[in-house]
């Protein structure tokens, strides 16, 4: 499932780049509780909070959301 994809590679970023769940949802203007949702794939970021995500974990949007992982859909 997609959401399940994005939201396992939000949490992977965040702790690669050494960002609390705290403090990756303070900057985002959150609650813990829900940025364990996204990171679940429970609940879909806003388009704003994808911006934010990215910025904060120096990631490209498309790399964050899994749009650059090879999926050619021309076949």
């Amino acid at each position: 499932m997609d959401s399940i994809r994005w939201g396992r590679r939000i949490r992977a970023y965040r702790k690669l780049k050494r960002i609390s769940q705290i403090d990756l949802a303070k900057a985002l203007e959150v609650a813990p509780a829900t940025l364990g949702k996204m990171e679940r794939g429970v609940k879909a970021p806003t388009e704003d909070q994808w911006m934010k995500i990215s910025q904060i974990l120096d990631i490209d949007m498309d790399e964050l959301k899994g749009s650059k992982e090879g999926e050619d859909r021309d076949t």
